[in-house]
């Protein structure tokens, strides 16, 4: 039975989320997953999701298929077909997944992702009934320059504009600050948790009104750790984390797992 968390008055189920980023050959996707999933079977009370690489996805599908252990694309088009080379619609994702992680700091920095484009791509996820986990976060000058509020809400409402309060809380986000990604230095647990608490319920509040804001869950991701993330998960509005480099070590990922388990 799965582990509820009470806050807000709605229920939120802790949420982990390995992304592999670019690493692992088939051969060796399936060797990793060989390795943790019977670890992660054992703990029930957490919603935990692998996002490898699209040549993985196929061959790790079956793998999971039984464990209770989602899959999830790291990225996809908002088209369903056509002349788009090289992207992956979200017809082809759902065939295989369940999640798909939209609007990632890398594809916003390398691959020209906008908040118009998330917009596209998160209403893509709902049209297909794919849960989509959102990633929002400002970059280092805009924490310095103290435009963190600024860039998160503006993420956060262009991002999730025109989408039908319906599939709202199906919706999750990720808050990942731009500077603690693969860099070591992971923003603190009470800096992250007054991120969200301050700017982005009252950013989905404003969106979806109290009660679906108060449902959505919210992750931190960015260099997070089995050192560090019952930091995280101790504070009252962070839900889970979407987990980086750290998903690529067995014992760390479970881990984080069972962190995230404890909350």
């Amino acid at each position: 039975m799965v582990k509820i968390l009470w806050k807000g008055n709605k229920m939120r189920t802790p949420f982990v989320a390995g992304n592999w980023k670019m690493n692992k050959t088939v051969e060796e996707a399936r060797n990793l997953v060989y390795s943790m999933s019977a670890k992660l079977r054992e703990i029930q009370s957490v919603e935990k999701v692998l996002c490898p690489p699209f040549t993985s996805l196929l061959a790790i599908s079956g793998l999971l298929e039984g464990t209770g252990i989602g899959l999830g694309a790291q990225n996809m088009y908002w088209e369903e077909k056509g002349a788009f080379t090289g992207e992956v619609s979200p017809a082809m994702v759902k065939e295989l997944c369940q999640y798909a992680i939209i609007g990632h700091s890398e594809r916003r920095a390398y691959f020209g992702e906008t908040d118009e484009t998330v917009n596209k791509k998160v209403k893509a996820a709902q049209t297909f009934d794919v849960t989509p986990i959102v990633c929002v976060g400002e970059t280092l000058e805009q924490y310095e320059s103290n435009r963190t509020s600024e860039v998160v809400a503006r993420q956060i409402k262009f991002g999730l504009a025109d989408v039908s309060p319906a599939f709202a809380p199906r919706i999750v986000v990720a808050y990942e600050p731009v500077w603690a990604i693969g860099t070591g230095k992971a923003s603190s647990g009470e800096n992250a948790n007054g991120v969200v608490s301050k700017v982005i319920r009252p950013a989905l509040t404003e969106l979806f009104g109290a009660q679906t804001a108060q449902a959505i869950r919210v992750l931190y991701g960015g260099s997070v750790t089995a050192s560090n993330a019952s930091e995280f998960f101790g504070q009252s509005e962070i839900d889970g984390a979407l987990v980086g480099g750290a998903s690529l070590k067995v014992d760390e990922f479970v881990a984080i797992t069972m962190a995230a388990s404890k909350r």
